[in-house]
């Protein structure tokens, strides 16, 4: 994801595609949603709407945030779930007139390599979260997969399924 110019870095994917590990590959400042809710609000969040009230909040903070490190010349990577259309809206919204790169990195797992993934990410317990099969379902419901009229540069990293 190594830019020339800074660039603002938006992942794309259902939970355990590989966000997290892709935006981890580049030396940018990154900023991970799961581990700033999980500092500030994991005895908050128990169920799904809970995450959505936390991250909403989260967001509030994270955005001006992101605009004044990609004012001094420095390129983000945005480890927030750019999932849907309103989330990225929302992320559009940080790049507003800046005229600055971005890059929206769409994972596209199948959803039994996300399963076994998540499924071994909980078992090795070093994520901030443990996702139960229910709820990847109801999260994976509500992505929104990109189109080309959103307007964003899209990167497809696609993982053919297994067999």
């Amino acid at each position: 994801m190594a830019a020339s110019v800074p660039a603002l870095h938006l992942l794309c994917g259902k939970p355990a595609t590989g966000k997290s590990t892709l935006a981890g590959e580049d030396a940018t400042v990154m900023l991970a949603e799961d581990v700033w809710l999980a500092a500030l609000f994991a005895d908050q969040m128990t169920s799904v709407s809970d995450y959505v009230r936390c991250a909403a909040k989260l967001q509030t903070v994270i955005a001006p945030h992101v605009v004044s490190l990609l004012g001094t010349g420095v390129s983000v990577v945005l480890d927030f779930p750019a999932n849907t259309v309103a989330n990225r809206n929302w992320m559009r919204g940080i790049l507003g007139d800046m005229g600055v790169a971005h890059h929206l990195h769409y994972l596209d797992v199948p959803d039994s390599v996300c399963l076994d993934r998540l499924r071994a990410r909980n078992l090795a317990g070093d994520h901030p979260f443990a996702l139960t099969d229910e709820q990847f379902w109801q999260i994976a419901r509500h992505f929104e997969p990109p189109t080309a009229k959103e307007g964003f540069n899209v990167v497809r990293h696609r993982l053919a399924p297994a067999g």
